[in-house]
């Protein structure tokens, strides 16, 4: 049934600029550019295990490289900018990885966590007390960004460009999870300390999609800073990074497309919330996220799949399971 869900939630965004107005349609561009940042935290945690309390070091670190360039050089081509976020992004992830990750000795789930949590909040105070960065103002007024001679202006135009984005690495992601390598991921998430017996590298592997999460979560950065026009030290510190990992939580872990549903629902929660009650709604929300977390540990997206769909199978299928049931009688009986 995900299938089923993708498809719906595709559409869904595909059609929303067409029915809602300038406001509408801005607030769910911000929507699709955040879910980049969920998709990066649902792979390593999701998918691999690995507890990452930083993803937005590396969405804060392109968005302030991309806005360096943009006001210090004058660089505004799409083509330029969103491969120089997705590399800083991939690089301070392998910088990061290499500290807490591809150490001599195993990282516990707990210091890894812990690691990127650090090194969020510890770039984070960097910023704001740095004059070049614009300090506690952050670099405000960026300009758009271009393609050859034409202005990617906010509105339906950034948005389809932010849809096109997150779908292109959405399948991506998609096709990976489902290949030889994400059943290694799996086997990671599931009995770690085994699979060294069967020849694997786990360390390896974990800072291979720990670096990953950083390239995607380096995209949304770049998307982000140029949506907003401004990048500020709050886009790198354990605030935002806590934030994703609500979003992925709510939506559904190691599923991708609740990464995705959990972004949406949660923004559009806080936002009519926030209208209904100004000072109290953190409150509502808080309570709320709690309640799903508690009493439907698979998030959102338990609601349409079953828990062997969520996970998913593999292997070759029990044939005599299958003689049976075509039969219509119980395996092991005639």
């Amino acid at each position: 049934m995900i299938p089923w869900v993708e498809g719906t939630v595709l559409v869904l965004f595909f059609l929303l600029p067409v029915v809602l107005d300038d406001f509408w349609v801005l607030f769910f561009t911000r929507v699709l550019i955040l879910g980049l940042l969920a998709l990066s935290f649902d792979l390593v945690w999701g998918y691999a295990g690995i507890l990452s309390l930083g993803q937005a070091l590396f969405f804060g670190m392109a968005g302030y490289s991309c806005a360096l360039l943009a006001t210090e050089l004058g660089i505004t081509s799409i083509l330029i900018l969103l491969p120089t976020a997705a590399l800083v992004g991939l690089t301070v992830a392998l910088v990061l990885a290499a500290m807490v990750i591809l150490g001599k000795r195993v990282p516990t789930t707990v210091f890894v966590a812990l690691g990127t949590l650090t090194g969020s909040y510890v770039v984070e105070r960097l910023a704001r007390g740095w004059s070049y960065v614009g300090g506690q103002n952050g670099i405000p007024s960026l300009p758009r960004l271009t393609l050859g001679q034409h202005e990617i202006t906010e509105g339906r135009v950034y948005y389809y460009l932010a849809l096109a984005i997150l779908t292109a690495i959405y399948l991506a992601l998609r096709w990976l999870v489902r290949s030889q390598f994400g059943l290694v991921l799996a086997g990671i998430r599931e009995q770690e300390t085994r699979m060294p017996f069967l020849g694997y590298k786990v360390q390896n592997y974990k800072g291979v999609v720990f670096a990953l999460a950083g390239l995607i979560a380096g995209v949304s950065g770049g998307l982000y800073a140029f949506h907003e026009g401004y990048v500020g030290p709050g886009q790198l510190g354990p605030v935002l990074s806590t934030q994703v990992v609500l979003y992925v939580l709510f939506g559904g872990v190691g599923t991708l497309i609740g990464a995705i549903i959990g972004v949406l629902t949660i923004d559009l929660f806080s936002f009519h919330l926030s209208e209904q009650w100004e000072t109290g709604w953190p409150i509502v929300l808080g309570l709320l996220l709690l309640a799903v977390v508690t009493l439907r540990p698979t998030g959102v997206i338990g609601i349409f799949v079953s828990e062997r769909e969520r996970v998913g199978s593999f292997g070759k299928p029990d044939l005599s399971d299958s003689r049976a049931e075509v039969s219509g009688n119980e395996p092991g009986k005639p």
